[in-house]
């Protein structure tokens, strides 16, 4: 009785002066800690140097549709010793247009921005449409819809996309090619030195100009007609590799698709500095890959010549080493990244249709459970629902939760090479879920009531810290990750990536924040969420500083309640304050940085501060609406708020009852909300983060409802004696009757 009384919390009389610790000013401590840790990533920089050849002369010689498995020492000579002399990479071929199509390509590459030819929506292949060129003289022509195409993009499209910005910037250009003369057209039309076809002798057109343009056909089919097509392109390119003129660079490009399906592309830079390795830009930040619109700038910078100011969206090419000599090792084979880029987009639908599907199914059938489970402390209270039942759900829930981490690890093994892909990809991303849900099921403390939502967390951010730190690669075309043919993103943390590794720090952070004095609460969730930011926001990690403002957003709020009771004004001015200092100091630290080293939060503040931010947020609110119709992440996300609005609110709910019992976990949801619609909003992707984070949140906290409510009836029972988890004790005494075993205090 001593030892219980002991324990219990001394009040402080009314009036009494109240003693002030040091603890006390953890709170006011917590505004420098998050900001200096959030911070302190964003100082570390890789060391390395910027490679890249200059040149006299460019010959851009460009095929809509050349892709990597097109390539072969026999068939395509003159193509595959360019790729083993030069520099070599992925080319994504995004443009204004959903599908870029050769005119959109071709306009895309004088623009050095995204543009397209027309609005038309595209199904199935291209048009076979050439552009309509006239010869006012014998030396240049005329883009006929030249000057219609420059109002259609300005006035029409979110880019602010001048047409012809490249050839603005050199004296002059030459265009061998209907096509080619899209590139080569300056903005009024005019096209400086024309040929349709390649002369027979082009050694003097190609030194006309420091700029020259080459079509070299539009591969398009299959069999023996494509490869007929590429032969064909082969055979052009080994004429003006012949002719070329001296300390010149080649770029040869696909420079569009040719169907609605995207794909990736070949990208050669061939040249003086230009010897082996991967090309790369600041654009990407990914070995191997290069963007359409990185072509201009590559151009100019070749050139020694500036880039027009805020024309271009993309940024000069550079060459990174690493990159195996022989060319069909490095781009063919396993390491297609187009191969691996197709298969993720057909896997990618079913997986997560199949995920929202199988999840929306399990809180259908677990709301009966918690219905029964909630028992009475009388003595006629009904039977609990059956112990291998019980295994069988928080089974189910546990391996729902770990799916998407089982799907990033799944990527390991090259699925995209089979001939079955989605049958490989599901096969081992089953067997990854049954044995994370193994691992923590056989645990030693896995009766724990916390331990479930802990070691799914925690296994959840792990993966996508181990993931971060080995430079991303199961993310980068990944089923769980991001596609190169979408344009958008090459390196660091995706939308499903960032909503998986929310849910698993801050619930990771409550669950651990849960076993220290209230006091310390706040200090656990702050130092694992600084982390956190550290991870999302570094240009060489996640790469994600918008990200990193809603992280920070989410971690102030669990911050503030993590020790008990509401968001009142002053917590709430507090988590204020820190975002605040946080955003404002990953924007001047951004800011500070090159242009070509800048995030997409300096881009954006420089736009800003240009008057030229306004398509920037047209394109954003336009991918969230397209975002939220589009994807099933959506319907994770609105069917896990509407399980944890049942669990909370109902009367056979048991949120409550969790949040009583571990405020940190009230705290660790409500951050895990807070972060990860704010990312979804200020990224683009709508409820997309979202529902990557409830489909790992939400079943771990309904298991832990479970196991709240099966013990909601417990009671203190004497030394010798136990009643087990649901309820009094129900014994058959020995004459048959049913009595109950009360158990004391």
């Amino acid at each position: 009785m001593t030892g219980r009384l002991d324990r219990i919390k001394r009040v402080r009389p009314p009036g009494a002066p109240r003693d002030r610790r040091a603890a006390d000013w953890v709170p006011y401590l917590l505004v420098v800690l998050v900001a200096v840790a959030s911070l302190i990533g964003l100082t570390i920089r890789p060391t390395g140097e910027t490679k890249r050849g200059t040149a006299d002369f460019v010959v851009v010689a460009a095929a809509a549709g050349l892709r990597w498995d097109d390539l072969d020492p026999q068939r395509t000579p003159a193509l595959w010793a360019e790729a083993g002399k030069g520099s070599t990479g992925w080319l994504s071929v995004r443009s204004a247009h959903q599908v870029t199509c050769p005119s959109d390509g071709w306009l895309t590459l004088g623009a050095g921005n995204y543009a397209a030819w027309d609005t038309q929506a595209v199904h199935g292949k291209c048009p076979a449409a050439v552009p309509e060129v006239t010869r006012p003289d014998a030396i240049g022509a005329n883009v006929t819809a030249q000057r219609a195409v420059v109002r259609t993009n300005q006035d029409k499209l979110p880019y602010g996309t001048t047409p012809g910005a490249l050839a603005e910037s050199v004296r002059c250009t030459v265009a061998i090619g209907a096509n080619a003369a899209i590139a080569a057209a300056r903005p009024f039309g005019r096209v400086d030195q024309y040929a349709e076809t390649l002369p027979a002798d082009p050694k003097k057109l190609l030194s006309e100009c420091v700029l020259s343009f080459v079509d070299l056909g539009t591969i398009t089919g299959s069999g023996a007609e494509r490869q007929a097509a590429v032969a064909a392109a082969d055979a052009t390119l080994a004429r003006i590799l012949a002719a070329r003129p001296d300390r010149s660079l080649m770029l040869i490009a696909g420079v569009a698709d040719t169907e609605s399906t995207s794909r990736l592309h070949v990208a050669i830079a061939e040249g003086d500095g230009w010897e082996g390795g991967w090309l790369t830009s600041a654009g990407t930040g990914r070995d191997g890959y290069l963007q359409l619109v990185d072509l201009a700038p590559t151009v100019l910078a070749a050139l020694s010549r500036s880039a027009p100011e805020k024309l271009f969206a993309g940024y000069a090419a550079s060459v990174s080493t690493g990159r195996p000599a022989d060319v069909a090792t490095a781009m063919q084979g396993r390491n297609d990244a187009d191969q691996r880029a197709i298969a993720q987009r057909g896997v990618a639908s079913i997986f997560f249709a199949v995920l929202a599907g199988i999840e929306v199914l399990l809180f259908l059938a677990i709301v009966p459970l918690l219905m029964r489970a909630r028992r009475h402390a009388g003595p006629a209270a009904p039977p609990g629902p059956p112990a291998r039942l019980v295994a069988v759900a928080e089974a189910a829930l546990i391996a729902a939760a770990l799916a998407i981490p089982a799907a990033l690890v799944a990527d390991v093994a090259p699925w995209w090479s089979s001939a079955h892909p989605a049958w490989m990809f599901g096969g081992a991303t089953f067997g990854l879920m049954l044995a994370g849900t193994l691992a923590v099921r056989l645990a030693p403390r896995y009766r724990m009531t916390l331990w479930p939502m802990g070691a799914v967390a925690a296994i959840s951010a792990i993966v996508i810290v181990v993931d971060l730190l080995t430079g991303a690669r199961l993310q980068l075309n990944g089923v769980a990750g991001y596609s190169a043919t979408h344009g958008v993103r090459y390196t660091g943390l995706g939308g499903v990536g960032l909503g998986v590794f929310v849910a698993g720090l801050l619930l990771t952070a409550g669950s651990v924040a849960q076993y220290v004095g209230r006091t310390w609460r706040p200090v656990v969730v702050v130092l694992l969420g600084g982390l956190g930011v550290v991870m999302v926001g570094s240009p060489y990690l996640g790469a994600d500083p918008v990200g990193a403002i809603a992280v920070t957003a989410g971690v102030c709020v669990a911050a503030a309640i993590s020790s008990g009771g509401w968001l009142t004004f002053p917590r709430f001015a507090w988590s204020a304050v820190a975002g605040l200092a946080v955003t404002a100091g990953f924007a001047v630290l951004d800011l500070n940085r090159a242009p070509l080293e800048q995030g997409t939060l300096g881009r954006f503040l420089s736009a800003l501060g240009s008057g030229t931010a306004g398509p920037a947020m047209q394109r954003a609110a336009a991918a969230n609406g397209q975002a939220l119709l589009d994807s099933p992440l959506s319907l994770l996300a609105i069917a896990g708020a509407v399980m944890l609005a049942f669990c909370q609110f109902s009367p056979w709910g048991g949120l409550n009852r969790v949040y009583g019992l571990h405020p940190a976990v009230r705290a660790a949801i409500s951050g895990t909300a807070v972060a990860s619609i704010t990312a979804g909003i200020l990224g683009g992707t709508a409820l997309g983060v979202a529902g990557a984070a409830a489909a790992t949140a939400v079943p771990v906290a309904v298991l832990t409802a479970l196991r709240v409510l099966l013990h909601a009836a417990d009671r203190t029972t004497p030394p010798g004696e136990s009643d087990g988890p649901g309820g009094p004790l129900l014994r058959k005494a020995d004459e048959g009757e049913l009595t109950v075993t009360e158990s004391a205090g």
